[in-house]
């Protein structure tokens, strides 16, 4: 299978990305650099986390512009699989791809720790593969990752099963404990009508090696493989 990573100015999270995918669960990985217009034949396209350009207006306000976006906004709507990480996640709200946006933490502080999220529904790729609920331990790392959405959008998302994770203790109880940014709903991550992309605030990619004593996030990694690769 073959993965594109693009790459923004601003991204510091893409080599871990291209890590994972690479060395860890052993697929072809293409860089996809922002000016570029090509996508390369890729199966599946990730957006990293970083801090794109234009972060003071709105975090992936002017990176969905990059020319590349053209490309990857038009593979998503022919039904490619697209997944969008932290700032990758925030871009995929700018575009349109996924519904409502990714505001300032409510504390007005970046984040960077550990926390749970859970599994709230096993209709997508990213979450089949393993128990549905299931807690995993993954790294947050924004100052953005507030998820809000008018009330009408956060209706839709919940008739449509399309919320992925929510923010949860570690015994996998949603509180408002346990929500680190003041997300609605301790939303942390949401796919589209037709589940072929997806936008996650925590880091997979950091909990998937066992030189960091945490593989949770590879389970996430191991159920798009699942249930893309027959």
């Amino acid at each position: 299978m073959k993965f594109g990573v693009v790459i923004f100015p601003g991204s510091n999270c893409d080599h871990d990305m291209i890590y994972v995918l690479q060395k860890i669960m052993g697929q072809e990985v293409v860089k996809l650099w922002h000016k570029d217009t090509d996508i390369q034949s890729c199966d599946f396209i990730m957006l990293p986390g970083g801090f794109s350009f234009g972060d003071y207006l709105r975090s992936g306000a002017i990176a969905r512009f990059s020319p590349i976006m053209n490309e990857v906004i038009r593979f998503a709507q022919n039904g490619g699989y697209l997944m969008g990480v932290c700032n990758g996640f925030q871009i995929l709200c700018e575009s349109g791809l996924l519904p409502g946006a990714l505001l300032h933490n409510n504390n007005q502080k970046f984040i960077c720790k550990n926390v749970y999220i859970r599994s709230e529904t096993k209709n997508s790729i990213v979450t089949n593969g393993y128990k549905l609920g299931t807690p995993l331990k993954i790294p947050i790392a924004h100052g953005e990752g507030r998820y809000f959405a008018p009330q009408p959008v956060i209706d839709e998302l919940l008739a449509d099963d399309a919320v992925l994770f929510k923010y949860c203790t570690e015994t996998g109880d949603i509180t408002e404990e346990a929500n680190p940014n003041g997300s609605l709903l301790n939303i942390a991550g949401i796919t589209n009508k037709t589940r072929n992309v997806f936008g996650m605030m925590p880091h997979p990619e950091r909990a998937a090696d066992t030189e960091l004593q945490n593989t949770d996030g590879k389970l996430i990694f191991d159920s798009i493989l699942k249930n893309i690769i027959k």
